[in-house]
């Protein structure tokens, strides 16, 4: 049976009926056309999915939307536009960190929550937090070097 679930994404106050344990990612992608997070695994190994919920980096695949129920939310579209990049965007455009690109909504989503967190991160913090956050592409010395610029040093 579907029900209404309020959310609030990207500092907007959302209602959304679906079944309560319809996965976030789904209402994202599909219903509030939000194509920042991507269908990776579905299973919460890859990272291709991950959202910030409440000021931490979640797999918006594995939760369901019950459980997003009147939480900040926020997606790779509520950090910055074309126009004027986050700070982290902006660090993995000018470090040319990707390549496919499918990882990087993972890669950017769980930098900014890691340097939300801790602003100065060693290469070592970097390395443990996006270990989880899979790339086949090899962008690997590009993806930290972006997370050290965006922490405000560079490599």
């Amino acid at each position: 049976m579907q029900t209404t679930i309020s959310l609030r994404i990207n500092g907007q106050s959302i209602e959304v009926s679906a079944m309560a344990d319809t996965p976030l990612l789904l209402i994202l992608r599909n219903d509030l056309r939000l194509n920042g997070p991507k269908y990776g695994c579905g299973l919460g190994e890859c990272g291709a999915c991950t959202v910030i919920i409440d000021g931490v980096a979640a797999r918006s695949c594995v939760i369901p939307l019950s459980g997003a129920a009147n939480r900040d939310i926020t997606t790779l579209e509520g950090l910055g536009s074309k126009a004027a990049p986050h700070p982290v965007q902006q660090a993995f455009i000018d470090e040319q960190a990707a390549q496919c690109g499918y990882c990087m909504n993972g890669m950017i989503m769980t930098a900014k929550a890691l340097l939300d967190r801790i602003p100065d991160a060693s290469d070592e913090q970097i390395r443990n937090e996006l270990s989880g956050n899979l790339c086949r592409c090899g962008t690997h010395v590009e993806i930290l070097r972006a997370v050290r610029r965006a922490a405000g040093r560079q490599a």
